[in-house]
């Protein structure tokens, strides 16, 4: 086996090992990954663990208007995105 096949075969048994790597740490990290070809999203998600939300991500808050009041566990990380390319400009009429 020559060196190029050598390295070529290293490389592709590495990129499973990779992904299983990278997989196991956005969970560890309580990160959601949404990629397409118009941008990389990670975006938190809550912890099963915490005290407060217990994994739901937030409470209903009683009063005249009840809504969800989101949990610290998550609501106070930034989403992370990476721009790839542009969203095409809608040119047709809407009807």
């Amino acid at each position: 086996m020559t060196a190029l096949r050598l390295r070529a075969a290293l490389l592709l048994a590495a990129v499973p090992l990779t992904a299983a790597t990278a997989a196991a740490a956005l969970r560890a990290g309580h990160w959601r990954l949404h990629a397409d070809r118009h941008r990389i999203e990670l975006a938190p998600q809550p912890r099963r663990s915490c005290p407060d939300c217990r994994g739901d991500g937030g409470w209903w808050v009683d009063g005249a208007n009840p809504e969800m009041e989101a949990c610290g566990c998550w609501a106070n990380r930034p989403t992370l995105r990476i721009r790839l390319l542009p969203v095409p400009a809608w040119n047709e009429s809407p009807f």
